[in-house]
């Protein structure tokens, strides 16, 4: 099939659920077209969460496909993964490698990554899976007079609360290289409440338990009741999925439009996840001035 003289693919995905959340039957990254890679990125748009099985590939084919798909960052601003590809975020449960905090990627830098590209390297007999919230879904049910007031709404992330400590002591006010420079210190930076996704055009809930400390222009008491809300309304079970990992699987989520939590529920068994993230853009909202 032509469109617009590029050539494109058909997936074959068996879809999650009615709203979002697919698994991609039949594609080898390894060994995939230019055509099928280009409808893999759409389809990200289009579902949000993408896994795909039998996957079995290393660190260097992971970064391999994540440059197929757009450009990258290095696996994070401060976390220093050891030895592995700048490329790689390395995740280890028995090295506090948890995200039991739903959370968006990295929304406390001006430019969050546009989608994150996960795989298992060690997981446990049971337990370790990771859910989804759909933040496009969950604007979407919010009656008319709530979405007036969050469009107009603006928040503060800040990624002292999680990694201000571990930069300054375990790194020596020296982190890794993010959008060309290194990154030596964590100022808070604001994002809109909702963001406009800059491929679809929808409009979603952007703001996170993990890195959201406040809402500009208001009282404590209400920024805390306003962001109390929208995290319990986010996280409804109608606007979440949830994926039991096997070895071999990838999956791909676009950060624009999603919030995640991978469960703690696996004691002392060792989970293993490594992560590459794509480069993304600055958050626009609905009132923002592009």
């Amino acid at each position: 099939m032509v469109e617009n003289d590029i050539e494109t693919a058909e997936l074959v995905l068996d879809h999650y659920g009615p709203n979002f959340g697919a698994e991609v039957l039949g594609l080898q990254i390894a060994d995939a077209s230019d055509a099928e890679v280009r409808a893999v990125r759409a389809a990200l748009v289009a579902n949000k969460v993408l896994v795909l099985r039998k996957q079995f590939i290393d660190d260097e084919q992971h970064i391999e496909f994540g440059r197929r798909l757009g450009d990258l960052t290095v696996g994070h601003p401060v976390h220093d993964s050891g030895e592995v590809a700048p490329e790689v975020y390395a995740l280890d449960s028995q090295d506090n490698g948890f995200a039991d905090v739903w959370h968006t990627d990295v929304t406390f830098m001006p430019r969050p990554p546009l989608g994150s590209i996960l795989r298992p390297v060690v997981l446990p007999p049971n337990g370790g899976d990771t859910n989804w919230a759909d933040s496009q879904l969950a604007y979407e049910s919010l009656s008319a007079p709530i979405r007036e007031l969050v469009d107009g709404l603006t928040a503060i992330h800040d990624g002292n609360r999680e990694f201000g400590y571990y930069l300054a002591h375990k790194r020596a006010g020296k982190g890794n290289l993010w959008e060309g420079e290194e990154v030596t210190s964590l100022p808070p930076v604001a994002h809109p409440v909702v963001r406009v996704h800059p491929e679809s055009g929808r409009k979603g809930l952007f703001v996170n338990p993990g890195f959201t400390s406040h809402i500009v222009g208001v009282s404590e008491a209400e920024s805390r009741g306003i962001l109390d809300f929208l995290y319990a309304h986010l996280t409804k079970p109608e606007h979440i999925v949830r994926h039991r990992w096997q070895l071999g699987d990838l999956v791909l989520w676009d950060n624009r439009s999603t919030i995640h939590y991978a469960n703690r529920d696996y004691g002392t068994q060792r989970r293993v996840m490594h992560r590459i993230t794509l480069r993304g853009d600055t958050p626009v909202g609905p009132r923002t001035s592009r």
